[in-house]
């Protein structure tokens, strides 16, 4: 939520329009949206894809349900449309018809990229450069609404537009070596180079259509995402992978100076970029930073004595909530066996504190996290030459299965 509203208001003070929000007007005539799974509304419910989900639990905070938002409620740029003034949400364009591309489309795909290579082992996706021959189809159907060139040209010229790429052409991309030869090409540095211009040519694409108030969203902290923890791990210092971080702020570097120099050529135009980053730094620390205490808490495997009544970590990379989670990469230590050592834990704080009842108390006042699921999905439903799981549930009836199972769970934890 905090990315969600601190990135907005920025966006609304830079372009001038935080005059209007108060009075609840339509403050633009259109919003078009550029991007990946971050944004996508539902492009790609219609793609031979890994990356979809129209299917629970997505959607669940959702009016509609599921709906092709990778996420459980609505997106940062539904948020966006709503202070701009619009009744509704921006149509995919997937699904726009008619005078509905009047008020903006959303040509965001999950896994697309940059480069169009990025995201090809999740199947199909809308790269960035096909988005843009996407918003073309559009804006000459504007021209055929509008009656003609100049009055679209007008048009257009007044709306917004956001961007949010680059994080698949990193975790889908640059940071798989097994399916993408670009860390073996470029040191990190020259890939944020070549990713900037390629990306700078997109934009002047874009800026050919007539888009003049453009906001660029930079990459956030993709190195503290759940699957790249689970596959690089971390050094113990952190909790994300620092590298994959390092490597996105160059990226981020190299935007901004792209978003100065547009600005310098292109003096009609408003280029703004948002320092996502920055904003989800308080996000991307760990709990414990933000709970304050002066160190992190420690693992099961190396938690003794008194230490233990502070915390323990229970978590181990490649666990799922189904037992047979991640077999493929040997051994780890599966939600069922992370609350079995916390039964192990409770044992020793009862000892420490020297009754039930007190170790009770104590456990009541204690913060639980959980973060489980993802490599049920990444490395079991969507392994089917490992998993059957596949082929016994749909993706609906899956999302059930690991709900029932993980409430079972939750309900054994003290």
């Amino acid at each position: 939520m905090a990315f969600g509203v601190n990135s907005l208001c920025l966006l609304l003070l830079v372009l001038g329009l935080q005059q209007y929000w108060a009075h609840g007007k339509q403050q633009v005539p259109c919003y078009f949206i550029f991007g990946d799974s971050l944004v996508d509304s539902g492009n790609n419910n219609f793609l031979l894809t890994l990356a979809k989900s129209n299917y629970p639990p997505y959607g669940i905070d959702f009016p509609t349900g599921a709906t092709g938002r990778f996420t459980n409620g609505r997106t940062t740029v539904d948020v966006i449309a709503e202070k701009l003034g619009f009744e509704s949400y921006i149509p995919s364009f997937a699904t726009a018809r008619g005078i509905d591309i009047l008020k903006g489309v959303n040509y965001a795909s999950g896994g697309a990229g940059i480069l169009d290579e990025s995201g090809r082992n999740l199947g199909e996706r809308i790269s960035l450069n096909r988005q843009m021959q996407n918003h073309l189809v559009s804006v000459l159907k504007i021209v055929g609404i509008l009656g003609s060139k100049d009055l679209a040209v007008n048009y257009l010229n007044k709306c917004i537009y956001t961007v949010t790429i680059g994080s698949n052409d990193y975790i889908n991309n640059y940071f798989l070596p097994r399916f993408y030869s670009t860390s073996s090409q470029y040191n990190p540095q020259q890939y944020a180079q070549v990713l900037a211009r390629r990306y700078a040519q997109q934009l002047m694409t874009l800026y050919s259509f007539n888009a003049r108030k453009i906001a660029l969203f930079g990459l956030g902290h993709i190195g503290c995402t759940p699957g790249e923890v689970a596959m690089y791990g971390t050094n113990g210092s952190s909790s994300c992978v620092e590298k994959i971080n390092s490597a996105g702020q160059l990226f981020n570097a190299e935007l901004k100076s792209l978003v100065d120099g547009l600005n310098k050529i292109l003096t009609d135009a408003n280029f703004t970029y948002i320092n996502t980053y920055d904003m989800t730094t308080s996000i991307a620390a760990s709990p414990a930073e933000r709970l304050g205490y002066d160190s992190l808490i420690p693992p099961f495997a190396s938690a003794s004595g008194i230490e233990i009544l502070r915390g323990v970590n229970y978590a181990s990379g490649a666990s799922g909530i189904r037992d047979e989670t991640g077999k493929q990469v040997g051994q780890r230590i599966s939600f069922n066996r992370q609350i079995s050592n916390h039964n192990s834990a409770i044992a020793s704080i009862t000892g420490l504190l020297g009754n039930e009842t007190s170790a009770t108390a104590y456990l009541n006042k204690c913060l639980y996290s959980v973060a489980f699921g993802t490599n049920d999905y990444l490395i079991n439903y969507f392994a089917p030459q490992l998993y059957t799981t596949s082929r016994q549930y749909t993706p609906e009836q899956y999302g059930d299965v690991l709900i029932r199972q993980y409430s079972q769970q939750i309900k054994v934890v003290n």
